[in-house]
């Protein structure tokens, strides 16, 4: 450093401590301990990230084919929304950088459940709507405008507000277009017999429904009455006692 900058550099007042410069590599620190600790969440990211589709997936099934076996696909909702909760508290709380407060956390596992339901509705509705038009067009714009409702409350970076803003305006009218289309294919479809051919009964109840005929081998295989009277004397008497 040259005299003239000395004499421009401003002296410090005495009594007050030097200001330390800060210690290098402090924030490159804190940034790889984060990539690592983000590295080795590897697992339960992943099982996060599954959950979410397996449990929407469980659930879609069972709005579907609820009507088929109505206690059974109950149960089935019901695992699809336990799957998809955990996931939902595993991504959004335990993996999250921020950690929510509690009216937070429950805001968003009710919005996630609301979600689920919504994406399950959507998904069964036009995966199965040929094997039940009627109940696809009521499902499919009811679980668009579920999803969308669900999703903006669930996202913590936008306000409840947006629902009614033009966005949710263009949902709404996706999801009323698409119950009048869905209605008219529906009803030039008609619901096809015994749900479509989408059945999952067992197999004996299908054959308790199919009607008992006699097999013509027991018809064929019954003996013939015995002649009566003389004809049956005469077969004796041709026969000479020599009998077979």
């Amino acid at each position: 450093m040259s005299l003239s900058q000395l004499a421009d550099r401003p002296a410090t007042p005495a009594g007050q401590p030097v200001p330390s410069a800060p210690r290098p590599g402090r924030a490159a620190t804190r940034r790889a301990r984060a990539q690592r600790a983000r590295k080795n969440s590897l697992p339960a990211r992943y099982i996060g990230y599954v959950g979410y589709f397996v449990g929407a997936g469980l659930i879609s099934g069972a709005v579907v084919h609820h009507p088929l076996d109505p206690a059974r696909y109950t149960r089935i909702a019901a695992y699809g929304v336990l799957v998809f909760l955990a996931a939902t508290v595993l991504n959004e709380i335990f993996l999250a950088r921020n950690k929510p407060g509690l009216p937070r956390m429950l805001l968003v596992i009710g919005a996630s459940l609301l979600l689920s339901f919504g994406i399950g509705m959507l998904s069964g509705g036009l995966q199965h709507f040929e094997d039940f038009p009627a109940r696809g067009a009521v499902l499919v714009p009811l679980g668009i405008t579920v999803s969308f409702v669900a999703y903006v409350v669930k996202d913590a970076e936008t306000s409840w507000r947006r629902i009614f803003s033009p966005m949710g305006l263009a949902v709404l009218l996706t999801a009323l277009v698409s119950f009048a289309g869905l209605r008219y294919v529906a009803d030039g479809m008609g619901e096809p017999p015994e749900g479509g051919g989408h059945s999952h009964g067992s197999a004996e109840e299908a054959e308790e429904e199919q009607p008992h005929e006699p097999s013509p081998t027991a018809t064929a295989s019954q003996p013939e009455s015995p002649p009566t009277g003389g004809g049956a004397a005469d077969e004796s008497g041709h026969g000479g006692g020599h009998a077979h």
